[in-house]
């Protein structure tokens, strides 16, 4: 049932998406989570993020089949959100609209590397950080690019400089 239900709200905000085209221009469905047999977590984003607004549209959509159906019986939670800076980028769209923002790239196996996205294409990303080396006794300041494959890593988190 949980996978079906998941299918069944991807295609009401795909829908959605189609309706209100002019609301929902550059929007995405990023995931869709079910927690226990009542609630539903549903992450939209867009290239020019998302607006309170677009969300209480989408989750009103969403509701009305919900009720209508009873999918997930009388009572439940839906929850429609962006998917906020502490969750970890899934989509290469996200890493391309976050180009220029800090990451913290957790690789399979390693230790985490924080450094500033400069690129993101369809199989790859680059980061960007300072490194120091020693030469002598001199200690030089130097950028280093590490590129990623999307699929070579655990998980992207965009990092808030202060």
């Amino acid at each position: 049932m949980e996978s079906s239900l998941i299918e069944r709200i991807k295609e009401l905000v795909e829908e959605k998406f189609q309706l209100d085209s002019e609301i929902f221009a550059d929007c995405f469905l990023v995931e869709i989570k079910q927690k226990g047999s009542n609630k539903v977590e549903v992450f939209i984003d867009s290239d020019s993020g998302i607006s309170f607004f677009q969300c209480q549209k989408m989750s009103r959509h969403i509701e009305a089949s919900l009720d209508e159906n009873k999918w997930l019986g009388e009572k439940y939670t839906l929850d429609v959100s962006s998917p906020g800076v502490g969750k970890p980028l899934k989509l290469v769209r996200q890493f391309k609209k976050n180009v220029g923002r800090d990451l913290e790239v957790r690789r399979k196996d390693d230790k985490p590397i924080t450094g500033e996205l400069i690129s993101a294409g369809d199989e790859s990303f680059v980061i960007q950080r300072e490194e120091i080396e020693k030469e002598g006794k001199k200690k030089i300041k130097k950028m280093v690019e590490y590129s990623f494959e999307y699929e070579a890593i655990d998980s992207a988190l965009v990092k808030i400089r202060f």
